[in-house]
């Protein structure tokens, strides 16, 4: 009915049951653009984001395929979705990021650097001559105050802080298994325990067995200086131990 009526053709009109069709079609491009999915944890003194690395031509070097950033050395970023606007976003977000610490001497909070950003996505749902992001933002950093953080933010300017998030393909299905890791009582999440738990919770959601090369992980931890990607030999050795476990 409302499709038929127009209400999707434009960004800023509300359908009669009070939704806008064009935002909602911006969550559907973070789950359909890439086809991957991506999962992030919070240990106890850690956060680890796992997602899915798909090379689409063989022609490409596989460096210059990733969905993880630094946006300062301290925060890192996942995203999933349209590459593009990942890439826009990324650089936004630095600049908002850098600016904050030349102004106030100190780095800025990851909590304020996603609400900046959620501030971003929900005036691009007001105005008709932008379109959302198509993309969702995962942040995560080991906060000076709060320890271990992260914040998803969507298309349409929502965020919030989790202790375990999912976007993509098969988003619902991973938001499910993470809530059977955390439902577990006697889990002591470290910082290896959150990785293997990360990992598996993607693999059995995709139903498959990960090479070292199908995946990226990123990682924040007490014991690690900023931001870090884990090599392809560390994410193998993750994955053998995974392996023996099952």
């Amino acid at each position: 009915m409302s499709r038929a009526s127009g209400y999707d053709r434009h960004i800023t009109i509300f359908s009669p049951e009070g939704r806008l069709h064009q935002v909602e079609y911006a969550y559907q491009a973070v789950k359909k653009n890439q086809n991957i999915t991506s999962v992030a944890l919070r240990g106890q003194d850690c956060v680890v984001g796992v997602t899915q690395k798909k090379v689409p031509d063989k022609l490409m070097d596989k460096d210059f395929v990733t969905h993880l950033f630094n946006i300062t050395p301290n925060i890192g970023c996942l995203m999933t979705g349209m590459t593009p606007d990942a890439r826009a976003l990324v650089y936004r977000a630095r600049e908002i990021a850098y600016k904050f610490k030349d102004t106030n001497g100190y780095e800025m909070p990851v909590h304020y650097l996603a609400l900046k950003l959620a501030n971003i996505g929900q005036v691009y749902t007001q105005h008709a001559y932008m379109r959302p992001y198509g993309v969702s933002t995962m942040l995560y950093s080991m906060d000076e105050e709060k320890g271990p953080s992260l914040f998803q933010i969507d298309p349409a300017g929502m965020f919030m802080g989790y202790k375990a998030c999912a976007a993509g393909t098969k988003d619902q299905e991973a938001i499910n298994a993470l809530e059977k890791v955390l439902k577990k009582k006697d889990l002591q999440l470290t910082e290896t325990e959150t990785i293997q738990q990360a990992i598996g919770c993607l693999q059995a959601v995709l139903g498959m067995d990960f090479k070292a090369s199908d995946i990226e992980v990123g990682i924040v931890s007490k014991k690690r200086k900023g931001f870090t990607r884990l090599s392809e030999e560390e994410v193998d050795s993750h994955l053998t131990a995974i392996a023996e476990k099952d």
